[in-house]
C-alpha cells in the first residue's frame, strides 16, 4: 500500500511538473502553442491521478507538496541541467520526511 501511494505521488508529480514545464516553454521560451496545450492536458491528468490516493484531500495534497519539491529538483537537473546545491538537497529531504510523517503515521 505504501509503495502504491508513493508511485501515485511520483506519477502525479511527473504530470504536474511536465505539464507546467510545457506551458513554461510556450510562455517563457517561445515554443509552439501546442506545447502549452499539451501541458494543459497533462495538468488535467495530474488532477485525476491525485484522486487515486486512498486518503483525504488535505493529507494527499500536503504530502504531495514534499514529493513535488524533490521531483522539481530532479526535473530541473535532468531537463535544465540545474545542479542542486547541498542546501537544495537537504531542504528537499527534510520536506519529504515531514510529509511522509503526515501521510504515513498511524492514526488513532
Amino acid at each position: 500500500m505504501i509503495l502504491k501511494s508513493i508511485l501515485i505521488f511520483i506519477l502525479a508529480g511527473i504530470c504536474e511538473i511536465g505539464g507546467g514545464y510545457l506551458i513554461w516553454q510556450t510562455v517563457r521560451e517561445g515554443k509552439s502553442l501546442w506545447y502549452g496545450i499539451l501541458g494543459g492536458i497533462i495538468m488535467v491528468l495530474y488532477g485525476l491521478v491525485a484522486t487515486l490516493q486512498a486518503s483525504d484531500f488535505a493529507k494527499v495534497y500536503a504530502t504531495y507538496g514534499g514529493f513535488f519539491i524533490v521531483l522539481s529538483l530532479l526535473w530541473a537537473f535532468i531537463f535544465d541541467k540545474y545542479t542542486p546545491t547541498k542546501y537544495d538537497i537537504i531542504g528537499a529531504l527534510i520536506a519529504l520526511l515531514g510529509v511522509c510523517i503526515i501521510y504515513y503515521s498511524p492514526r488513532s
